[in-house]
């Protein structure tokens, strides 16, 4: 029996449409969403003086992990940091250098601040004060940063965001297609490779994982990581996000090559891990805002092999 090819086409389409409604229903992965297991101890610190390459500086695992005060690992990479991203405004208002490392680049478990304009950084922790901007599960990290917008001035937030869009963005992320990855386990909010060289199929995920997990956890502004995508992802991203699929017009807002415009944030070479989150949270409903009515549409039918297939290829676009 024979169908018309209108009928196909739709019935694909509906298809397409009740399976990704079906993954959400699935819920989050966990992938995309690491949370510390509830037997987590984080390491204790022995006193040592920790050291990255290329770095005269040293400190201890306790002063990398104070809330207010930023590592600073390579000074001459970026200009003078103002006071609230060096050190905060204590008990509320964390140094936004330690978790967005001392010139912006972040990780997997926040955002890359440079490259953004002062106008969208403003704009995002407006959305986290009002409650507009959350997570499809509760995470660790936008707990502080909800807590941070809510304490934060405007005038420390106009010198913070000023800041970090005047850094020039860079390149720190290696995309890798591959059948099998290395076994990893979280720790504090991201993925880390465990002991030894033991693999396993990577399915349908990203692993997102530090070229050295001990820069990383130094918050080495350098740190690089590679993010394991499913074999064919790039390829897949990039017919989708060049308008050959008309769900998906990934260029009209954020330009042809995704490093951004006037309306609109760059998105290559930004975390696939991070950015795999924001199309979940706006799928989902939880991510609001400004962009959400632009972005619902787009994420609407589309499923989770879709989004890491976006993510991989805009991650594998240089700065």
């Amino acid at each position: 029996m024979r169908f018309p090819t209108a009928l196909c086409v739709v019935s694909l389409a509906l298809l397409s449409a009740a399976g990704a409604r079906a993954q959400i229903q699935e819920g989050p992965p966990s992938w995309a969403y690491p949370v510390n297991p509830p037997n987590f101890q984080r390491t204790p610190d022995d006193g040592t003086i920790r050291h990255v390459p290329d770095s005269a500086a040293g400190f201890t695992l306790t002063q990398v992990r104070d809330l207010f005060a930023a590592p600073d690992w390579h000074p001459d990479d970026h200009p003078p940091m103002p006071d609230i991203v060096a050190r905060g405004r204590k008990p509320e208002v964390f140094a936004c250098g330690v978790c967005h490392r001392a010139d912006g680049p972040g990780g997997p478990e926040n955002a890359s601040l440079f490259g953004l304009s002062a106008e969208y950084i403003i704009q995002q922790t407006a959305e986290f004060k009002t409650g507009l901007r959350t997570n499809s599960v509760p995470r660790v990290a936008t707990d502080l940063m909800i807590k941070l917008s809510k304490a934060v001035t405007d005038q420390e937030l106009a010198e913070a965001a000023a800041y970090f869009a005047s850094i020039k963005p860079r390149s720190n992320i290696v995309v890798v297609e591959a059948e099998a990855v290395p076994k990893t386990q979280v720790r504090d909010l991201f993925l880390a490779p465990l002991d030894g060289a033991e693999k396993e199929p990577i399915g349908q995920r990203i692993i997102e994982i530090p070229e050295n997990v001990e820069h990383f956890v130094s918050r080495d502004s350098r740190a690089r990581f590679i993010a394991y995508v499913p074999v064919g992802s790039v390829q897949k991203g990039r017919t989708l996000a060049t308008n050959s699929d008309p769900r998906v017009q990934c260029g009209t807002c954020h330009g042809a090559d995704l490093s951004g415009t006037a309306i609109a944030p760059g998105l290559a070479s930004r975390s696939p891990t991070y950015m795999f989150r924001q199309l979940y949270d706006f799928k989902s409903g939880a991510r609001k805002g400004a962009n959400s009515e632009l972005m619902k549409p787009v994420v609407e039918n589309l499923g989770v092999d879709d989004m890491i297939a976006l993510v991989a290829f805009s991650a594998s676009l240089k700065q």
